[in-house]
């Protein structure tokens, strides 16, 4: 055999085995780092969930206390005056809807769209219920008469969209919880 020839086997002989051993070692290398990114992504996932359930759940507080402030029972409660005309404490109470609603918009950022289309709805549902009510004793009538209209329009109606809303975030921080 040539020497040439003894030379290229012999380095062969050398080659093969070391490009297996890097292969190996390469692999299992890869396969631990791959581990350790997934490890330190979890880890992350964790920590960052920790610092959004807080948030959440104080959204959920929020939007919780919206629905009670905007309930028209306790709304009207809280909005009547003495003295009032049906188109005053019509405008003060869709005035307050308003910027209850204004006030907690940020909420939406950390609850399901759906939730707060459920809060929009709960929210218009109110709005249209003091119109009913406004077109039913007319503007001119006087505070007290609007109130007792009011109050007969919800008894009849049973459920109102706020009780759908309050479940609604009560089953999502639930969800959250479990």
């Amino acid at each position: 055999m040539p020497k040439w020839l003894e030379i290229i086997l012999e380095i062969v002989k050398l080659t093969v085995p070391a490009l297996v051993v890097f292969f190996t070692v390469r692999m299992v290398i890869m396969e631990y780092l791959n581990r350790q990114l997934d490890l330190k992504s979890m880890e992350l996932q964790g920590e960052r969930r920790q610092q959004v359930i807080p948030m959440k759940m104080q959204a959920y507080e929020r939007l919780s206390l919206l629905c009670e402030r905007i309930n028209l029972p306790s709304l009207l409660v809280r909005v009547r005056q003495d003295g009032m005309s049906a188109r005053e404490l019509h405008f003060a109470m869709l005035t307050t809807i308003q910027q209850e609603y204004e006030h907690n918009i940020t909420q939406q950022v950390y609850v399901s769209p759906k939730l707060w289309e459920i809060i929009g709805l709960a929210r218009d549902n109110a709005v249209q219920m003091l119109s009913l009510t406004i077109e039913a004793t007319g503007p001119d009538a006087s505070g007290r008469e609007f109130g007792n209209q009011l109050l007969a329009f919800i008894q009849k109606r049973g459920t109102l969209a706020l009780d759908t809303a309050f479940l609604a975030i009560k089953r999502e921080a639930a969800i959250l919880l479990s």
